[in-house]
Parts: structure tokens; sequence; C-alpha cells
């Protein structure tokens, strides 16, 4: 058998060192047993792929040296490599368990299936939807089908026993069907859903070995299901310990920067950072801390790793970059290495239409334009001193934007500006005295060029992050009073 790993990520949003750990993982299984890693993407939620993020998750990981056999943008023999092209693929084989009783459809509304799980709850029933809750009689059925109803296709599962799943790294585990529900397969717009298309696609691209979260654990009795009502032979599962932040909480944005972008932009060196990546929960047979991925193919192997929830630690990361650049750079490697990274005409070309305006000697450009080649500015509360807000609004004006711009699709200087604009408005606060904190965290100061104009340049990771940092100097940790009234007070905005 030829061994074919996959990653599969969705082009939702930046590239997240979570894709990049699992490929690691992947690549480095498949090629320790002469075999391929293939890269497919998993676009079916239409509202929020983007091909700008598609593009980003082939940059980043190519930049980071994990490369793949096929994929959207190389081909191969089991294409298209993207879900969005292969709905008449999934359609095909939905209509299979259909036709074989494996699948129905529903017509439950929103609401209906609220009051389904209700009535379970009153009743004492600590259960997932089954079709025997979801059935409706077959004359309602009829009259919804003719009134043109929206309707999903679900699975059938089993409403109790237990179901065992054979884990590379975990032995076997043993789940209750009892918490599974009735799997959505068909989303009411045609779309499949994870579930269907992952399975489909993995059968039919002759994917050998899945490596993925552990998060995915109580999702593998579904996919077990659907294999066998295929009659197709499952991959071998191995779940691979989630990465944490360092309080153990699964790792995420809010906590710590998450994009691959960000470490890009910080000058992290994709050398470092995929060794980093590889002592999350893998150790060499020696021990060594730094190590190439060629290294880690020449040894690889899968039962080194560790099931404990690896603590990514942004401090050892620098750590670990700081030996590779002292180790492994001579001096002119890297000159070259900074050039590439901040010093580039592309850059350049970028940030001199901002800074020409401002300028009178070509001494002049370092200082206006030093933070963008900056991680976290060295700011104080007393750099926030000329702020004309109190501390409640300075706090408001921080954390809304912050909340605001994590949910910002399009990051382009419009966009931002109008985001940030709505808020000022919904705040009450004149407009310069809203932007007036943002300058400092983005730029160190007000005297910058348009802090829109800052944080397009920056990306949003970095300039997230940096609003996340200026929150912590200013306020510290927080609390979870505090923070619920934010929220409230977030909310109440809309």
């Amino acid at each position: 058998m030829t061994v074919r790993t996959r990653i599969a990520p969705s082009p939702t949003g930046d590239p997240h060192v979570g894709t990049a750990y699992v490929a690691l993982f992947n690549l480095a299984f498949a090629k320790k047993h002469g075999g391929e890693f293939i890269l497919r993407i998993e676009d079916t939620d239409l509202t929020r792929s983007t091909k700008e993020s598609e593009q980003a998750i082939f940059d980043s990981l190519r930049w980071m040296g994990l490369d793949w056999a096929e994929g959207p943008d190389v081909g191969g023999p089991y294409g298209p490599y993207r879900q969005s092209e292969r709905g008449d693929i999934y359609a095909e084989h939905c209509q299979i368990l259909l036709d074989r009783g494996h699948a129905f459809k529903c017509y439950r509304t929103p609401e209906e299936l609220d009051e389904l799980r209700v009535s379970l709850k009153e009743q004492g029933i600590n259960r997932a939807l089954k079709f025997c809750d979801l059935e409706l009689p077959a004359d309602e059925v009829a009259k919804r089908e003719a009134q043109g109803a929206p309707f999903v296709v679900r699975m059938h599962v089993p409403v109790d026993g237990r179901v065992e799943i054979d884990d590379m790294l975990r032995g076997v585990i043993e789940l209750d069907w009892a918490l599974v529900d009735a799997q959505i397969l068909l989303k009411s717009d045609g779309m499949p859903t994870y579930h269907l298309a992952n399975v489909v696609d993995d059968h039919l691209m002759q994917i050998s070995h899945v490596l993925r979260g552990e998060e995915w654990i109580n999702s593998a009795p579904k996919h077990k299901l659907l294999y066998q009502y295929f009659g197709w032979d499952m991959p071998v599962l191995c779940h691979l310990p989630l990465l944490r932040n360092p309080d153990k909480s699964k790792l995420s944005k809010r906590k710590n920067p998450t994009s691959i972008l960000y470490y890009q932009r910080m000058g992290f060196l994709p050398e470092a950072l995929l060794n980093y990546l590889a002592r999350m929960g893998w150790s060499m047979p020696d021990e060594r801390e730094k190590f190439s991925l060629d290294d880690m193919l020449t040894h690889f192997d899968i039962q080194r790793v560790s099931l404990g929830g690896p603590i990514f630690d942004i401090e050892k990361l620098r750590w670990l970059n700081g030996l590779w650049l002292r180790e492994d750079f001579s001096i002119e490697q890297l000159a070259d290495c900074l050039q590439s990274w901040a010093f580039n005409r592309d850059n350049l070309i970028k940030v001199l239409p901002h800074a020409q305006q401002r300028m009178e000697v070509l001494s002049d450009f370092a200082p206006l334009a030093s933070f963008l080649a900056s991680g976290m500015l060295p700011l104080t509360p007393a750099s926030f001193a000329e702020c004309k807000l109190d501390e409640d609004q300075l706090k408001a004006v921080l954390q809304f934007s912050l909340w605001r711009l994590e949910g910002l699709r399009q990051w382009q200087r419009d966009d931002i500006f109008a985001t940030l604009k709505l808020l000022a408005d919904q705040l009450g606060l004149k407009l310069r005295d809203f932007l007036a904190p943002l300058f400092i965290a983005i730029a160190g100061t007000t005297s910058s060029f348009s802090v829109m104009d800052a944080m397009d340049l920056l990306g949003p990771d970095m300039s997230r992050a940096r609003l996340r940092y200026a929150l912590n100097v200013l306020f510290g940790d927080i609390g979870k009073k505090q923070q619920k009234r934010l929220e409230k007070d977030y909310e109440a905005l809309a």
C-alpha cells in the first residue's frame, strides 16, 4: 500500500500555525514511508472562503518548506482539489446514501430543532437528536416538499450503544453513540458539510492515513459509519495533540498570535518555526532541541509523539529562533535575510507613498517607517497620556476595535476605516479622539501617517496583536467580571 496523507485547510482567514503543525506531521509520516503528501482546499463555506486566503495558505506553507505532491495549484490524478469544484461528486454520493436508506431528507426548521432539544432535556434524556426525533409524518413531508421548503440531508446514526475507534497513538477509543447527532451531510444550499466531503474525498483520493487534531475524535464515529455505509475501507486514524496556550487552553488568537503570516512578519525564520512546531509533542531520539526538517524526516517515528497538550510558548520560539540566527547564518547571509524580509523593493514601494509626504531628507524615512519593521512596540501607560479619553473609554476603544477587526473579512484600508468610523459613531466619540489610542497602539505615536494605512501595511494579525499588547500594557489581564461587562456593552452597540 502506498502511504498517502493530506492536509485540508479552509481558506477563511489567515493561515493558522495549527495547520502548519498538522501539515508537518502528515508530510513527515508520508516521506518516512516513501509516500505522498497532498493539499486539498476545503472551501465549501462559500460566504467566508476567499481566493486571497487560499493563496496565503499556499505561500505560507511553502515559505515554511512544506510542499505537496498534488493540490489545486499543481494538479494531480485525483482532482479537482478544491471542494467547491466537486459538488456533483458529493451530490452523487449523497444520493447513494439516500437510496440505500442510510440518510434522509430533514425538513425541520431551526425553531423545531430547538424545541426538540428542549423537550429531550425536560424529559431528562441526555443524547443528541436522532432520526426518531426528527422524523415527520409522511403527509407533512409531502406538504413541505410541495411548498419547496428548504431541507438538509442527514445520516442515520444509532440511538445507543458504543463504537470503537482505532487510533495509531491512542489505541482503541470507545465512544457513546447517544452523543452523536444525526449529522447533516448536505446543507440546504446543496453544499456538503465537512463530514461527507472529508470521507468521500479521502476515499477517492486514496488517502491511507489521516493525521489530524484531537478535536476531531468525537467526529470519528460519524466518519467510520459513513465508510461502512459506502462499503469502503477506512484510512488509519491518528489524532495529534492540540497546541495549547501557556494556560493550557486551546491555542487561540485571543491569547496568542496564530497566523503564520504574523510570525513571518515578526521576522521569525521558517526553519526555526518549523523546528519549533516539530517539537510540539515530538522529540528527536537524542532529545536535541534544534534540528532541521531533513533531520526530522530522517529520524521520524510517529510513536514518539507525546499525547500531553504541547504548550506554544512564544518566548521559547524566540530563543530557538535566536539559535538559528547565530549558529546557521553568516553575516552575509543575515544581511541577505534582512533585506529580503523587510527592506526589499516591494515593501519599500508600498510604504513610500505614505512616508514621502512627510519627508524632507532621506533620514526622515527611518523614524516614519520603523514601526513597520518592528514587533511589539516599546509602549508604557505614559505613551497614552495625551489621549483625551478616560480609562473606561480608552479600554472600550481598544477592546471594541479589536473585536470589530477580528470579524473583518476583507483587510483593506477602506474596510478598516468604515469599520472604525462606525464604531466611533456608536460610541459617540469624535473620530480624532477615537483614533488617537489606535495610532499609539499601532505606530507608537499619533504623528504617524494614517492608522488605517498603517494597519493595511502591517496586515491583520500583526495589527490585532499590537492592539492586544496595548490593552495588556494599559490594563494587564482583564478579569472575567470586567470582561463580561465589556462584552455586554459591546453587544449593546449592535
